[in-house]
């Protein structure tokens, strides 16, 4: 991923303004450590660092229109930009970049032309003709994106917090599927699917679409000029991407220049479910695999590294990030610049354990929509800086908008757990890549149960977490939370411990509010605690606190906050990397 400022109408064209501007623009480099550009008109500036992924030697930003007096600053990949390119035959491109048409559309279709552009993106459009601008943010908000407003009355854009931070007044998250305009003043939602409504739709269930839609979403994004791999947990989601983009590699652009056999990587403390679900996979698959293990210390030490660069203070996120996290930089340093990963199956489908205790199907469906307008907050803000903090970008088929569209048409009937039927979680994902002539995993693979990221990577991690925040949170410190954090008050002291990081170096009010709160059990919405009266005494975000469902639950009887908390045996940072040449 990219990363992108611009400050519009500040004002200001001096000298001083742009080695602010530059300042400003290097607290984002980690994101694109190849190259970066700055392009001034008069008031407005326009910054971008690039991870190249697509055309390296050309593809250089701002990308421009033929005679200049359009200017684009981009993070993002515009999968269709093949398709698009070849209805604009009267325009001439400068790059092989993607992202190059988007100047172009907008010559031809004004403000209008988001919603052609198939892929994951947020950009800054500058109209010098009449000194308009617009900004935009992809569907389901896979790439970050803040925007904040000065005193001096300009406006600022920025792919992380920490660009805008110290020189706005009020800054805020851009919110997905909008777009803002200079010549309105305001968002509007471009992003407009039948789904979003919440009504409750009525298709039947048919495996063989599901699964082409899928296969179509992971293939699209097989789109490359330089090396990558798979994120593989060995859980169903990520097994499923590597399975499907290991079937069709070899027929691609990507196959020729870096090879056809598929590179994997797995991170977890010894021993845990993951890292054995994953050499299983890879195994089954023949990927070259890539196994990363950590300690609960090596995760420890990161955690104030890790709130830095994710920008939050969420239990849930932070837990998940953290291996996340370390596991990016070791990617990196074999030369893969893009994973593919799993993330968004399990708010589609209701993956999550909590969906057990669905009352009807329309609670069920109106639950997964919520989670999907959520994701911006969570999963999406996780995969995306985690893997950025690094240079590494991360794609998300399950997040693909003709795929949302076509599962979230299922009748919602078809995605309800039942268990006396032997339906589990995601049963119609499961059922619909359960080939017999032609498999795509083991069986025990295809229906093992969810593990949470943070749950996967070894049960000790959250419990060493817990250990630590202990330490350094008191009780008396826990007694006086509503008067130091009366905004989404902390009510653990591991919470209280992440809020203390995040405040240091984001103390602005406008910072705190970014971040959502609520109660929540098992990564559920607020409104799905009232499904179960035993949870609202058990609020955890780990999977492991949905009693009654998980194999590795909690007991009931204890409070989660008593839960014993033991720190494993120190396990040296190790990788086992085969002795071959990372071609991707």
């Amino acid at each position: 991923m990219c990363g992108i400022l611009a400050v519009l109408g500040c004002s200001d064209d001096s000298q001083a303004k742009r080695v602010r501007v530059l300042e400003l623009s290097r607290r984002l480099r980690h994101r694109g450590p190849d190259w970066s550009g700055l392009y001034q008109y008069g008031d407005c500036y326009l910054s971008h660092q690039r991870l190249a992924i697509i055309d390296p030697a050309s593809g250089d930003q701002p990308l421009f229109n033929e005679d200049k007096t359009v200017a684009v600053t981009v993070n993002g990949e515009i999968y269709n930009h093949e398709q698009l390119r070849n209805k604009l035959r009267n325009h001439k491109f400068r790059t092989g970049s993607d992202c190059d048409v988007i100047a172009h559309l907008y010559e031809e279709h004004g403000e209008d032309f988001v919603d052609m552009l198939d892929g994951i993106f947020s950009f800054v459009l500058l109209d010098t003709r009449d000194n308009t601008y617009i900004v935009a943010r992809d569907a389901v908000g896979v790439t970050s994106l803040y925007i904040g407003w000065g005193l001096d009355g300009s406006v600022w854009i920025a792919s992380e917090m920490k660009g805008l931070n110290d020189d706005c007044e009020h800054f805020e998250t851009f919110p997905p599927g909008h777009l803002y305009s200079s010549r309105s003043g305001s968002f509007r939602r471009w992003y407009n699917p039948p789904w979003f409504s919440e009504a409750i739709p009525s298709v039947p269930y048919d495996p063989l679409v599901l699964r082409r839609a899928f296969e179509n979403a992971v293939i699209k994004r097989l789109m490359t000029d330089v090396p990558f791999g798979v994120l593989l947990s060995g859980g169903l989601d990520s097994s499923l991407v590597a399975s499907i983009t290991a079937r069709y590699l070899a027929g691609t652009k990507a196959a020729k220049q870096w090879g056809s056999q598929l590179h994997s990587f797995c991170v977890g403390l010894e021993g845990s479910p993951d890292l054995k679900a994953a050499r299983e996979v890879a195994d089954y698959l023949g990927t070259v695999h890539h196994e990363f293990h950590f300690t609960v210390q090596d995760g420890i030490d990161a955690i104030e590294d890790v709130i830095y660069h994710i920008e939050t203070y969420d239990v849930t996120t932070i837990r998940a990030s953290t291996p996340m996290f370390l596991m990016s930089r070791k990617i990196k340093s074999l030369g893969v610049k893009m994973v593919m990963s799993g993330e968004g199956s399990d708010e589609i489908f209701g993956g999550y354990l909590y969906f057990h205790k669905a009352p009807n199907k329309d609670e069920f469906h109106q639950e997964t929509c919520r989670k999907i307008k959520a994701l911006h907050q969570y999963d999406c803000l996780r995969a995306n800086k985690a893997t950025s903090a690094w240079g590494l970008e991360a794609r998300v088929p399950f997040l693909d908008k003709d795929f949302i569209n076509v599962a979230m048409s299922i009748d919602p009937e078809s995605k309800m757990i039942k268990k006396e039927e032997g339906r589990i979680e995601k049963w119609v994902l499961r059922r619909a890549f359960d080939d017999d002539n032609h498999p795509y995993l083991p069986k025990h693979i295809l229906y093992r149960q969810k593990e949470q990221f943070s749950d996967g990577v070894g049960y000790s991690w959250i419990d060493g977490l817990k250990a630590h925040a202990a330490e350094h949170v008191t009780d008396k410190m826990m007694l006086n939370a509503s008067y130091i954090f009366p905004h989404n008050t902390p009510t653990t002291k591991e919470a209280y411990y992440y809020r203390m990081i995040f405040e240091r170096f984001f103390p602005q009010n406008s910072a705190r509010l970014t971040v959502p709160g609520g109660a929540s059990i098992a990564c559920s919405t607020a409104k799905a605690v009232e499904w179960d009266t035993a949870w609202k005494n058990n609020l955890d975000p780990s999977g492991r606190a949905a009693l009654g469902v998980h194999l590795s639950a909690y007991d009931a009887e204890t409070p989660l906050s008593n839960k014993p908390s033991k720190i494993i045996d120190s396990i040296p940072m190790t990788m086992e990397i085969p002795e071959v040449a990372i071609h991707g």
